[in-house]
């Protein structure tokens, strides 16, 4: 198996892991993005994106993807689809282990994202996904104005994107099995809006759709005989979670108690020359934005550590 040898492997091609390329490869760093799949990651499968700043008027999550890798590219970075499935980051250099060689560097950064669910949990949900199917409420919620929508889901994550979405939606279908806990005041909160319709003891038995995406979804309630059908356009589904991949990582590096990794202000996990960046951290900021930033913060500590650097080099292109 071949070796190739790098300054900063960055694994994951979503905004995090572009933008920090973009920036390490400026700092005249030689840099890898290892890629499993470009299309699969949160940005990838956004429908429409209408808040990152300087886009103007509406553009796909892949687009804008495709925009940022090309960016690196053209800055130098090698773009490079692989499958991680290992890391070894107990030596200087910091190996990385897929089908196509290992790849090693003298700084690692994660940026793999939070997708990681085990499959899909509904009929119809991998149909739709991104055509009306979401897990991010931020992201897509202002698409649906005046529209209804369904809600599936009782963890804090599906009652806080609930309440987002009453902002915009004319109806809000929150699809549960259970009772929220007497205490839960957010849900309590959520209960109390008028555009909010509560389908308790209830689940989600299909989602469905036609070519232009969802249409409705069916409910099936305990104690009663065929599932109701229900008009909706968006369905934000929360049954699962998201949940950062790092089952490549293994327990190499410290996680947060979320199953985020631990970093601090640098971007920097329990283990020198080693960075994580974006989903990955579990923080609740899900924005392409917000990852972006990450990647910038990264780049520039990794520019410090590789160049034994005592502060931040403000920029590395004054002309």
């Amino acid at each position: 198996m071949e070796t190739y040898e790098f300054d900063v492997v960055i694994i994951g091609g979503g905004p995090a892991g572009c933008t920090c390329a973009l920036y390490t490869s400026r700092a005249n760093l030689k840099t890898v993005i290892l890629d499993k799949n470009p299309a699969v990651g949160a940005l990838a499968i956004t429908h429409k994106i209408a808040n990152y700043p300087g886009v103007s008027g509406e553009m796909s999550g892949e687009a804008l993807l495709d925009s940022m890798r090309n960016q690196a590219v053209e800055y130098g970075t090698a773009y490079k689809r692989a499958q991680v499935f290992g890391i070894d980051v107990s030596g200087e250099m910091k190996k990385v282990y897929t089908p196509e060689g290992t790849f090693t560097g003298r700084a690692l950064v994660l940026a793999t994202g939070a997708m990681g669910r085990s499959g899909a949990s509904f009929e119809g949900e991998s149909e739709f996904l991104g055509r009306g199917v979401s897990y991010c409420a931020t992201c897509d919620g202002a698409f649906y104005r005046d529209r209804e929508v369904a809600v599936v889901g009782l963890n804090p994550e599906a009652v806080e994107e609930a309440q987002f979405l009453t902002k915009f939606a004319s109806m809000v279908h929150w699809i549960t099995f259970k009772d929220p806990g007497k205490d839960d005041f957010h849900a309590e909160d959520l209960l109390s809006m008028s555009n909010v319709k509560h389908w308790r003891r209830s689940r989600l038995a299909a989602i469905e759709g036609n070519e232009g995406g969802v249409t409705g979804v069916k409910v099936k309630q305990k104690d009663a005989g065929e599932p109701l059908s229900l008009e909706v356009e968006g369905v934000f589904v929360y049954q699962n979670g998201s949940k950062p991949i790092t089952d490549f990582a293994g327990d190499q590096v410290e996680y947060n108690a979320d199953g985020g990794v631990k970093v601090d202000d640098a971007m920097s996990t329990s283990v020198p020359g080693v960075w994580a960046i974006g989903d990955i951290r579990n923080t609740p900021y899900k924005q392409a934005v917000v990852a972006a930033g990450d990647g910038c913060i990264a780049a520039m500590a990794i520019d410090r550590y590789l160049n034994h650097r005592k502060t931040v080099k403000p920029d590395w292109d004054h002309s």
